[in-house]
């Protein structure tokens, strides 16, 4: 035990020259004893999501704030601009220390070291909880890789206290995808033929979280790395499983949304919030009642009484507005309450009226109401669910030319519902560029919210990004990989700037 006394005191001793793979607790350092029980073990495995809850809004921000989704009118201080517009240098480089990620990396490490030699009364549990902590480190290694390029690779727990032990150079984009690839096969590995679901629910990872996170990994790395057709086939094989695992779509997008049905089949892995223990950060996407309550929707009703609580400092740009403005999808209803400065003499605005729109309150994720004039943002938050996978698979399919129609269909005639007309509706199979477009529409309308809408336009491709993302232009792919601060460099010598960015 008195080594990690020692270990606590130096950390604290030498903070000042921490490197910026951000470990930054000392508390979090392994004490002896801990590792020696399964029920050590089991409390380590919930800290895993705990920690991962605490990361949610950035995860939401490197996944979504850059798209095209936001920027739109907001009735107060709009929020998190320069990242919308990708307005960034070295000097103001956003994220500083890796976005915190490699103190999360931390203790997923320490526990895939150490969770091997514990015993457990059932060898399965232990293979399960394994097979989470595999797939956990290739999604955060995943979004390293997205976000950063070439990131360090760090597989082992914090052990040392001297600042030139803790640095890392930045590992190559191919090393670092290999490692993801790598985590993954271990991941599904330890789970084996066990397709079940942690105490049967999807705020665990889970088999079928591991194979979605293959079929998106795989995806990038063939289109955007060089993998062609044998990474696309490998992401086809794996998303074809998922609908064996006991998921599937919603009858309906609507009922998808709130409190009552989240552990709706479709979820395949999503981060949960309580009352009195975490809420999510969608109050920032609503507003006070002050700014609601004299305005009207677009049915003409007054929003007088509509009890909120939150902030308003993320609006839906036009673009969305308008991409959304089809009354018979039931998307529409589902994502935003439109705001109007009057009511159109009773009749509202059944479509978009930008000369009279106020503003947007986003709905999907709203929470409840708190009986004391307030709402309580409880709603957990999908990382993954089961149209992902159809959507994804339409997308592996088109790359290797192969006809994806039926799964955009199978996803539009869910969105209409009773309105659904093939002929009218319906997606015909096209160039594989008009495919694209098409499927990145979709999920456009499908995900909005859901901090999808940047990484899908990267997946699909740069010239994809540059046509959807109006503050980016030809000669601009390079700010699609993030710079590091300066900072970061000042305290790990060994880290080399994002090519690109110039001091």
């Amino acid at each position: 035990m008195k080594k990690y006394i020692y270990i606590f005191i130096a950390v604290i001793t030498l903070s000042a020259c921490e490197s910026e793979l951000e470990i930054k607790s000392p508390s979090e350092l392994t004490a002896a004893g801990f590792w020696d029980t399964e029920e050590g073990a089991k409390a380590a495995h919930t800290g895993l999501y705990g920690t991962y809850r605490f990361s949610n809004y950035t995860f939401w921000l490197l996944g979504e704030i850059r798209s095209d989704v936001w920027g739109g009118d907001t009735f107060e201080s709009a929020s998190a601009l320069d990242l919308i517009r990708s307005n960034f240098t070295v000097t103001t480089a956003p994220f500083g220390g890796w976005a915190g990620l490699y103190s999360n990396m931390h203790k997923l490490n320490d526990f895939i070291k150490n969770v091997p030699n514990v015993p457990f009364t059932k060898e399965e549990e232990k293979n399960h909880l394994m097979g989470q902590a595999y797939g956990l480190r290739a999604f955060y290694y995943y979004t390293l890789l997205k976000t950063w390029g070439g990131v360090p690779i760090v597989l082992e727990p914090l052990s040392t206290v001297d600042p030139a032990g803790l640095s890392r150079a930045r590992s190559s984009q191919s090393e670092v995808m290999a490692q993801i690839k790598m985590d993954i096969t271990a991941s599904l590995s330890a789970f084996g033929s066990d397709n079940s679901f942690w105490e049967g629910s999807n705020v665990y990872w889970s088999k079928a979280a591991s194979l979605t996170l293959k079929g998106d990994v795989y995806i990038w790395s063939g289109n955007l790395m060089g993998g062609g057709n044998a990474d696309f086939s490998e992401a086809k094989t794996a998303l074809e499983q998922i609908s064996s695992l006991g998921v599937s779509l919603e009858p309906s997008y609507a009922s998808l949304w709130g409190i009552d049905n989240e552990d709706n089949s479709e979820f395949i892995f999503s981060v949960q919030y309580k009352e009195n223990e975490f809420s999510n950060f969608y109050n920032s996407f609503t507003g006070r009642s002050t700014e609601i309550n004299p305005a009207f929707d677009d049915s003409g009703a007054s929003m007088n009484g509509f009890i909120i609580n939150g902030a308003n400092r993320f609006g839906p740009s036009e673009k969305t507005l308008l991409t959304l403005d089809d009354n018979e999808d039931t998307r529409k209803a589902v994502n935003f309450i439109y705001l109007y400065a009057n009511d159109n003499e009773g009749a509202g605005y059944p479509n978009y009226n930008a000369a009279n729109y106020f503003g947007a309150v986003f709905k999907k994720f709203l929470g409840v109401e708190d009986g004391t004039g307030g709402r309580i943002f409880e709603n957990d938050v999908p990382l993954y669910r089961y149209a992902d996978v159809v959507l994804m698979l339409a997308e592996a399919k088109n790359l290797l030319g192969e006809d994806p129609s039926a799964e955009i269909n199978q996803i539009r005639e869910r969105a209409y519902g009773a309105d659904y007309d093939p002929a009218v509706h319906g997606y015909v199979n096209s160039s594989p560029t008009a495919n694209a477009n098409a499927i990145l529409n979709e999920r456009y309308k499908e995900f909005i919210g859901e901090g999808k809408r940047w990484w899908d336009l990267r997946r699909a491709g740069n010239s994809f990004v540059i046509d959807n993302i109006s503050f980016l232009n030809p000669g601009d792919e390079y700010k699609l990989i993030l710079p590091i601060t300066n900072d970061m460099i000042g305290r790990n010598p060994l880290l080399e700037q994002t090519p690109g960015y110039t001091n």
